[in-house]
C-alpha cells in the first residue's frame, strides 16, 4: 500500500565497488511513507551493501539519494539517524548491562542541567515501549530480556530518533513463530504511522505475509519490482537466482571411493539437531543454505571447535573422539574457515610461516624450526598453487585477498589432509582466483581427498557439487543429487 504518490525514499543509480567487486551496478530502489517493502536475493546479492549505503556505513561511488523529494548526502549513520533513517541489524546493537530506558537513549541522554534526568528517560520510555505493545520495567537490565523483546526495544528506540525508515535486516532469524507474529503486529503499527519499512529476509511465508512490494537483488543488480499479491513465491526466487550455470563452472570428473566421513545425529544444542551425513573419497559434498542456517557450526562441531552435544563421527570406519581442532587433525580433516582475516591467517606474518603454522611438526626439530624445511615446505606450495608474492618471506597481509586465500590453502593442505572442509573458499576474490581455486578442488577430489564445500553462491555449489546438502534453521532439509539439483530446487528448500 502506498499513502503518497511520491517516494519518501528515492535511490538513484547507487554503485558502489571494493576490491575485486563489483558491489554494486547502478542500483535503483524507492520506499514510500506507510509501506512495508521487502528486500530480497541470495547471498552475495548486494541487498546489505546498499542499506549500509542508506545508513551512512559506505559512501557510493556514484548516485543519489533523495528523501522526501530532497537530495541528501548521508556521510555516517549519525547524519542517517539525524535523518529519521534507522538500521535494525540482525545481530542487535544493545548494551547488555544497561537498562531499556538507557538503551533507548544512549548518546542522546535526556538531561536537566548538566545531568542525567533519569526520571524523565523512564517515563518516555514506557510510553514508547507502550507504542510497540511492549510491558516491561524500563529499568530491567538488558542482558535478562529475549531476544524478542531487544527487537521491540530496537524499534523504541528507532522512534524514539524520530525514524520515517526504518530498515529491518533479518528481524526474525532468532524469533519463535509467536514472537514474529508479535513483531509483524508492531510493523503493522509503523505503517498506520505513515513509517516506511524495508523488511529485509530470506523467508518467503513472511516476505508474502507482511510486505507491500517486493525489491528483488541479483549480482549487485536490481532486477525486479513486484507487487505481494500479484506475483507467486516461484516466480521471486527465479528472479533471485536468474544466472545460467553451466556457463560459469566446470567440475573434472573424479572416481568417487569409499565412505571416510559419517556423522550420525550431531547436534550442538543451541542450534545445530540431528545433523546426519556421509562423504566419500573423491567426492564434493555441498552444502547449501541460507546465513543462519547452521552450515559453518557443522564443520566447526566436526573440527572440534564448537563442542557436540550428542552425536557420533566416524571417519574410515572408526568411531572418531574429536574434541579439539589437534584431535581432528589426527583423524586427517583440515577446515579453511569462512574468514579468512580473522580465523585463516596471522597477517602481520610472512608467507612462510602462515603455510608452516598448521604443520610445524613437519618443519620442527624438538623446540626449534628447521629453517630449510620451512623453506623447502613453502615453497612448494607457493609453486604449486601459483602464489604471487615476492617471496616467502613477505608479509601475507601485502598480498591480494586470492593469494592470502591459496596461503590458507597451502597451510591446510601442509598437513595432508584426507577430508577437507572448504567454507566460502571463494568468497571475496576475483575470478581469476575462483577458477585456480576449483581447479585445485578437482584436483585433490582425483587424488581422492574428500571434500566438503559450504557456498552461499548457487551457481558454486551446483556448478562444483557431486550432491548438495541444503539446511535451515539448523537442520538438514534435505539432500539432491548432481542431476537433480536446481538453483530453485534449493531455494525452496532452503527458505522453508
Amino acid at each position: 500500500m502506498r499513502t503518497t504518490q511520491d517516494p519518501l525514499l528515492d535511490m538513484r543509480g547507487i554503485s558502489k565497488a571494493f576490491p575485486g567487486v563489483q558491489a554494486l551496478n547502478k542500483v535503483s530502489l524507492s520506499a514510500y511513507a506507510g509501506q512495508v517493502l521487502a528486500l530480497v536475493g541470495e547471498n552475495g546479492a548486494g541487498k546489505s551493501t546498499l542499506m549500509k549505503v542508506l545508513s551512512g556505513v559506505h559512501r557510493m561511488d556514484a548516485g543519489e539519494i533523495l528523501l522526501g523529494g530532497a537530495k541528501v548526502d548521508i556521510d555516517s549513520p549519525l547524519t542517517a539517524q539525524r535523518m529519521g533513517i534507522s538500521i535494525i541489524y540482525q545481530e542487535l546493537n544493545l548494551l547488555g548491562n544497561m537498562d531499556v530506558a538507557e538503551n533507548i537513549f544512549v548518546g542522546r541522554e535526556l538531561k536537566k542541567g548538566l545531568f542525567v534526568d533519569k526520571a524523565r528517560q523512564h517515563e518516555e520510555a514506557r510510553a514508547l515501549l507502550r507504542e510497540v505493545g511492549l510491558t516491561l520495567d524500563t529499568a530491567t537490565p538488558v542482558r535478562l530480556l529475549s531476544t524478542a523483546q531487544k527487537q521491540m526495544i530496537e524499534v523504541a528506540k528507532a522512534l524514539s530518533q524520530g525514524a520515517r525508515l526504518i530498515i529491518m535486516d533479518e528481524p526474525t532469524s532468532s524469533l519463535t513463530e509467536s514472537e514474529t507474529e508479535t513483531l509483524f503486529e508492531i510493523i503493522r503499527r509503523l505503517k498506520e504511522r505513515s513509517v516506511a519499512v524495508i523488511f529485509i529476509s530470506h523467508r518467503m511465508n513472511e516476505i508474502f505475509e507482511i510486505s507491500d512490494e517486493i525489491a528483488v537483488m541479483c549480482d549487485g543488480e536490481m532486477v525486479g519490482r513486484l507487487k505481494t499479491g500479484e506475483v507467486s513465491e516461484h516466480e521471486v526466487i527465479s528472479l533471485m537466482v536468474g544466472r545460467e550455470v553451466k556457463d560459469l563452472f566446470v567440475k573434472e570428473s573424479a572416481e568417487i571411493g569409499e565412505v571416510v566421513l559419517d556423522v550420525r545425529a550431531l547436534s550442538t544444542g543451541a542450534l545445530l539437531k540431528d545433523i546426519s551425513f556421509t562423504l566419500r573419497a573423491g567426492e564434493i559434498l555441498g552444502f547449501a543454505g541460507l546465513v543462519g542456517a547452521g552450515r559453518s557450526e557443522v564443520m566447526r562441531a566436526l573440527f572440534g571447535v564448537d563442542r557436540r552435544a550428542s552425536g557420533d563421527i566416524y571417519v574410515r570406519g572408526e568411531k572418531a573422539d574429536i574434541k579439539s581442532t589437534e584431535d581432528a587433525l589426527a583423524y586427517g580433516l583440515a577446515l579453511l574457515p569462512e574468514d579468512r582475516k580473522e580465523q585463516g591467517l596471522i597477517l602481520g606474518m610472512t608467507v612462510k610461516q602462515n603455510i608452516s603454522l598448521a604443520a610445524l611438526r613437519k618443519v620442527a626439530a624438538g623446540w626449534f624450526i628447521r629453517n630449510r624445511a620451512e623453506h623447502q615446505l613453502a615453497d612448494r606450495y607457493v609453486e604449486s598453487l601459483r602464489i604471487k608474492t615476492p617471496g616467502t618471506a613477505q608479509r601475507v597481509l601485502n598480498l591480494s585477498g586470492g593469494n592470502q586465500q591459496k596461503v590458507v590453502l597451502a597451510k591446510w593442505l601442509a598437513t595432508g589432509p584426507t577430508i577437507l572442509i572448504l567454507d566460502e573458499p571463494t568468497r571475496g576474490i576475483d575470478v581469476g582466483a575462483k577458477k585456480e581455486i576449483h581447479a585445485l578442488m578437482s584436483a585433490l577430489a582425483r587424488q581422492g581427498v574428500a571434500i566438503i564445500m559450504i557456498s552461499s553462491e548457487l551457481p558454486e555449489i551446483l556448478g562444483m557439487s557431486d550432491r548438495i546438502v541444503v539446511m535451515h534453521e539448523g537442520r538438514i532439509k534435505g539432500e539432491l543429487a548432481r542431476g537433480e539439483a536446481s538453483q530453485e530446487a534449493i531455494m525452496h528448500m532452503a527458505v522453508s
